[in-house]
């Protein structure tokens, strides 16, 4: 990812950056469990470390050197971390037989079409990562006595390939689940039932509906963060846990928000639904005034009217919508030294409404916002 792009998207995005702060093995192999943390100290370290160490293909210096006796000969696995084999970039066609002793494995930027069985079985109960991002596999590729029988597996990269279904390990310890930019239709309930420890997963740029994806998130006490983004969804995911922070669901054909839907997520904060198709009929009075919410993007859809929102709200973006009203109840039902709205960031550009819309009262409400944009 750029550096310029980075910058951009990490005001919604604490939480991946947070998992790349714990992506790399120390020389101690201690333990990659990590817990959730949105404290100032933790993203000031993020923001020191993200321009150099975004990506997991980044290698500090520390880690070049000479391979270990063990190590496949089509891959690295240096001294200073003999746990990590370094199969990326090779022009690899099949998996390399996996040696004793790895836990932690990329073999992304590859042209792996194919798994065949065996190459694990050394690692069934010790491998934690497996990052196998943009090659060229297929689910009738993956033979058994693979991926199926890898049970410590704590993250799974799998995204940029050709998969038609999901492909889960029986880990139990699974973390953090990719599966971007492939050609997903749906996701059967059941395949994550028993994932007590996952946190994350993305799944944008498939073709999921929401028929496909059913109740596949039921029952995931964990969860945080979920990436639905560039799919053919027509309305947002049910079955969430209530445990869940972040929601992504833009570039999808959603035209409404269940009533209630939000109260059922009383942790989220991020929520995206950008590049839908939502009108004001589609909107419940009050679907969006609910106090955990910081931050909400309604922007591309086809709003008239500005929805209700808590006080407690900080970022809002609704441009290039038909909004042609300010509506100043949306943001306060009534304004005093303690009751007014605590949004900072407000976009309303590329709508039909200007400054001279607002109400003379709109100051006091809206006392803290810095930057309200029009055009």
């Amino acid at each position: 990812m750029q550096k310029k792009h980075f910058l951009e998207t990490f005001r919604l995005s604490v939480f991946e950056h947070h998992t790349v702060l714990t992506s790399w093995p120390s020389v101690q192999e201690s333990s990659t469990e990590t817990m959730f943390s949105l404290h100032i100290p933790i993203v000031a370290v993020l923001v020191n470390l993200a321009l150099c160490q975004y990506d997991y293909d980044y290698q500090p210096f520390s880690m070049h050197g000479p391979s270990g006796p063990n190590c496949n000969q089509e891959c690295d696995c240096p001294i200073n971390f003999p746990s990590a084999m370094y199969c990326d970039n090779r022009k690899l066609k099949f998996v390399p037989i996996v040696p004793t002793g790895i836990k932690y494995l990329y073999l992304q930027h590859n042209m792996i079409e194919e798994i065949k069985a065996g190459v694990f079985d050394n690692v069934t109960d010790t491998l934690r990562w497996l990052i196998l991002d943009n090659n060229q596999i297929t689910n009738a590729k993956i033979e058994k006595g693979t991926i199926d029988k890898l049970t410590a597996l704590e993250k799974l990269f799998f995204s940029n390939n050709n998969i038609t279904e999901p492909v889960i390990p029986p880990s139990k310890a699974l973390e953090e689940l990719k599966m971007m930019h492939n050609k997903l239709s749906k996701f059967p309930s059941g395949l994550l039932s028993d994932k007590e420890n996952l946190t994350s997963v993305s799944l944008q740029e498939n073709e999921l509906t929401s028929e496909g994806i059913g109740d596949a998130f039921k029952g995931l006490k964990k969860l945080l963060s979920l990436d639905v983004s560039h799919n053919k969804l027509k309305k947002l995911p049910v079955g969430l846990p209530s445990s869940l922070e972040i929601l992504y669901a833009d570039y999808n054909d959603i035209d409404k928000v269940g009533a209630g839907y939000l109260k059922k997520l009383p942790s989220l904060r991020y929520l995206r639904i950008s590049h839908n198709k939502l009108q004001d009929s589609g909107i419940p009075s009050g679907a969006f005034n609910v106090t955990s919410l910081l931050e909400l993007d309604l922007s591309f859809n086809k709003l008239q009217s500005i929805p209700e929102v808590n006080e407690q709200l900080e970022q809002l973006y609704l441009q290039a919508n038909e909004i042609n009203k300010f509506d100043l109840a949306s943001f306060c039902k009534f304004t005093g030294p303690l009751n007014y709205s605590r949004l900072k960031h407000l976009r309303l550009d590329a709508n039909n409404v200007t400054h001279g819309n607002m109400p003379p009262d709109s100051a006091n409400c809206l006392r803290q916002a810095s930057d309200i944009m029009f055009e």
